[in-house]
């Protein structure tokens, strides 16, 4: 399943990140300030001198004219940091049909609310449900296994909590970690960087939410999923 990305791209040189949302970048020669559309943390990725993929936007109304989409490790992986995009690629993935588990699912409704949570998904069929999340995964760590969250995420605890809250009503729930690099053998929760997410999500293996990993192959226009991995927890 490919996901075509829309728009001029230019490569760049980051100098660096001003706050969550701005970055500063350079192209042809001079500097620039950028939209980052992702809140994580991303600090072994965004680091001065790193070539980037940006962006132009022809907006007057914004403060800045490039959106930070992708990012080059030092080995030369193609990174993509938009955090949308998992939305956009599973959108498309349930309407097409091409994830199997899935395909029972003829309804594909985004952006609904269950409990105290707005969750990415709902699913239906005339006989059954499901409530979908999605997760952006980009820190893939030096043994090659991808790993969420990058800084602690109570929004994400509490998904899980209320994915199991659903599964208890007969609801099916899953979560999809969509990793955005190709470089990744198996994914894991990132117990160090957030416990409460580790447990939360051991928690909801038990109960039975069912949890997905893919990996993505990079280009500078588009994002394909690539190989179902698996979760080691």
């Amino acid at each position: 399943m490919k996901l075509f990305i829309d728009g001029e791209m230019h490569e760049a040189t980051f100098i660096k990140r001003h706050n969550r949302f701005i970055a500063e970048i350079l192209l042809d020669g001079e500097r620039h300030l950028t939209h980052v559309p992702n809140t994580g943390r991303m600090r072994e990725l965004l680091l001065e001198g790193a070539r980037v993929i940006v962006r132009k936007v022809d907006n007057p109304l914004r403060k800045t004219q490039y959106d930070l989409l992708m990012v080059y490790t030092q080995r030369g992986i193609l990174v993509a940091i938009d955090s949308k995009l998992p939305n956009r690629i599973l959108n498309k993935a349930f309407q097409e049909g091409s994830i199997p588990e899935f395909r029972q699912y003829n309804y594909v409704k985004a952006e609904v609310t269950f409990g105290k949570s707005k969750f990415d998904f709902s699913l239906s069929n005339n006989n059954s449900n499901a409530l979908v999340e999605a997760k952006c995964v980009t820190l893939v760590k030096e043994n090659k296994m991808a790993s969420f969250p990058d800084a602690p995420t109570e929004r994400g605890t509490r998904h899980l909590l209320e994915l199991i809250e659903a599964k208890s009503q007969g609801i099916e729930a899953a979560v999809f970690f969509i990793i955005q690099r190709e470089d990744s053998i198996a994914f894991t929760p990132n117990q160090e960087m957030d416990k409460a997410f580790y447990g939360a999500m051991l928690k909801a293996i038990d109960e039975g939410v069912e949890f997905y990993a893919y990996n993505s192959i990079v280009k500078n226009n588009t994002v394909k999923l690539k190989d179902r991995l698996e979760i080691r927890v």
